[in-house]
């Protein structure tokens, strides 16, 4: 499908922002439209860390898994 192109410290530091914008949101301390930006935002990060792909990455020509491919 694709190649992965994120390496482990960077899919780490994608869950962990994502995690703690998420929790931001389900716990009223980030509402509004603001509140929203933080929601999908998290998603996306967190989705990219999962697949441990990056489409502006890919566009970028960046890898961070370390080897190359």
């Amino acid at each position: 499908m694709f190649k992965h192109n994120m390496g482990t410290t960077d899919r780490a530091i994608r869950a962990i922002i994502a995690v703690i914008l998420i929790a931001l949101y389900f716990t009223g301390n980030v509402t509004g439209v603001l509140g929203w930006i933080a929601l999908i935002v998290g998603f996306v990060l967190l989705a990219t860390a999962v697949l441990r792909w990056c489409p502006p990455y890919t566009l970028l020509g960046i890898n961070t898994e370390g080897k190359k491919g």
